[in-house]
Parts: structure tokens; sequence; C-alpha cells
């Protein structure tokens, strides 16, 4: 071989190299971008899941809650509607009476000189 030959093999054997690198980094290249869209989608996937048991968690806790609060509701309620009966009751036993009271203060007028200071 001369050393025209010989230098043009040893361009061609660099050039064969350097397609060779040049899709190695290619194929890196794809599959970093490969793992970057699987990361994204599985870090997607973790936060809806995370979102979804969050949700739950305060479902439940706000079902709880709620429930509590229809209770403590209902019994006043229940409590409020016994009073109101017994005012009912009690103003149907003794309700004539207040108002012969109230007319009778009303117009059995007594008056009194104002008293003086001492």
């Amino acid at each position: 071989m001369t050393l025209s030959a010989q230098n043009s093999a040893g361009i061609q054997t660099l050039l064969d190299a350097e397609r060779e690198a040049q899709k190695i980094v290619q194929k890196a290249r794809e599959y970093r971008t490969k793992r970057v869209k699987d990361a994204r989608s599985e870090a997607q996937k973790e936060i809806e899941e995370y979102r979804k048991e969050k949700d739950d968690e305060f479902k439940k806790f706000e079902k709880e809650h709620s429930s509590g609060n229809k209770k403590a509701e209902e019994d006043a309620n229940k409590e409020a509607d016994v009073k109101v009966k017994e005012i009912q009751s009690i103003g149907e036993k003794s309700g004539s009476k207040v108002v012969d009271q109230l007319l009778a203060a009303v117009t059995d007028v007594k008056p009194e000189p104002p008293r003086g200071r001492d």
C-alpha cells in the first residue's frame, strides 16, 4: 500500500468510526427522550393516585363530621320542638289570665305624685 492509499484507508476508518459514534449518540438521545417521557408519565400516574387517595380521605373525613353535625342539628330541633310545645301548653293554660292582668294594668290607672328626694 502506498502512503496515499494508507491515508485514504485511515480517513475512511475515521469516517466510519464517526458515523458509528453519531449512531450511538442518536440512540442515546432517543433513549434519554424516551426515559424522560416515561418518567413524566409515571410521575403523572403517581400524582393522580396521590390525589385520589387524599380526595378519598377528605370525603371520609367530611362524611364523618357532617353526620355528627346532622345528629346535633336533629337533637337541637327535637329539643326546640319540646320547648315550643311546653310554651304553647303554658300559654293555653294561663294565657287568658295574663291578658286580663295586662288589661287591668293598662286600664286601672292609679296616678301617684312623684316622690321627693330625701
